[in-house]
């Protein structure tokens, strides 16, 4: 295989260690990066898959804050959804919710040429949404649980973003939402867990094919954090100590992940894509 010629990207240049900046050609750029006073993400639009509650919620508020508008596509929550938006509004942003069965390809579809049809144009997608089951054993997962799981976990980051990147341009950027569970596993969340994977492989590969065009692909990887999700998914016992084994000894809340989604969207990253953050209390999973 031929390899492949570095091409030049500055003039030559040659100082004496440790070297002196005013002699560089180009001169690094050092000051802050500058932003509107209207805030980092003013006048994005933002569509938030599984934005009504726990963290796409936290970060769909943030978000709003930060100056863009927002669009949650959700499941059934409708009262969580209305109020959501209700909240993000208190932003003097739009907000649009958009009721959709995510497993289901032509309902993806169906999201983006909504948003298209309202907003003319996706800055920022976040694919977020996600449901899981408990189950003791391989064996327990039924091949229903197993599609199910991963054609709203996985195949809806798929689909979604195949119908998005059409309208996707230099500087646009997509973060999906993995788990700490894609690193080190759930012994009850097999299924889970695996799509969790997937969309860590999804992510990185992503991100490789996207780069020439000037759109960043990353990820989230939250440890126990605090969502309706967990309350409906586990027994009461379960949930009152849910987050204590992490180093912190307690879940997160989802205000304390949405900032890792604001540094990913926002100029603050422009440097970084395939890359995965993870907030999860102090543990240490390699990746």
């Amino acid at each position: 295989m031929k390899k492949q010629k570095k091409r030049a990207l500055r003039p030559k240049q040659s100082q004496n260690r440790p070297g002196t900046e005013n002699k560089m050609s180009p001169l690094p750029e050092t000051n802050p990066i500058s932003y509107s006073k209207e805030g980092k993400l003013k006048d994005k639009v933002v569509l938030i898959t599984g934005g009504d509650s726990g963290i796409g919620k936290a970060v769909a508020l943030l978000f709003a804050k930060e100056g863009a508008d927002i669009i949650i596509a959700y499941l059934n929550e409708t009262n969580d959804a209305k109020q959501t938006k209700k909240e993000v509004e208190t932003f003097s942003r739009k907000c649009t919710l958009i009721k959709a069965d995510l497993a289901k390809e032509s309902q993806c579809k169906k999201v983006i040429e909504k948003t298209i049809k309202i907003y003319k144009k996706i800055d920022i997608l976040i694919n977020n949404a996600a449901l899981h089951w408990e189950s003791a054993s391989l064996e327990e997962i039924s091949t229903d649980q197993l599609l199910r799981t991963f054609q709203n976990n996985f195949f809806s980051y798929f689909w979604i973003t195949k119908y998005a990147l059409p309208f996707l341009r230099k500087g646009s950027c997509i973060i999906n939402t993995s788990s700490v569970t894609a690193y080190r596993g759930s012994p009850q969340l097999i299924d889970y867990s695996a799509t969790k994977g997937a969309i860590l492989s999804f992510t990185r590969s992503l991100a490789s094919n996207l780069v020439d065009k000037g759109i960043r692909v990353n990820a989230v990887a939250p440890g126990p954090i605090w969502t309706p999700l967990i309350s409906s998914s586990f027994s009461p016992k379960k949930n009152s100590e849910f987050g204590s084994d992490s180093p912190m000894k307690r879940a997160g809340m989802p205000n304390e992940v949405a900032p890792s989604f604001l540094f990913l969207a926002s100029e603050d990253s422009s440097y970084i894509t395939g890359q995965v953050i993870h907030p999860n209390g102090g543990e240490i999973i390699n990746g």
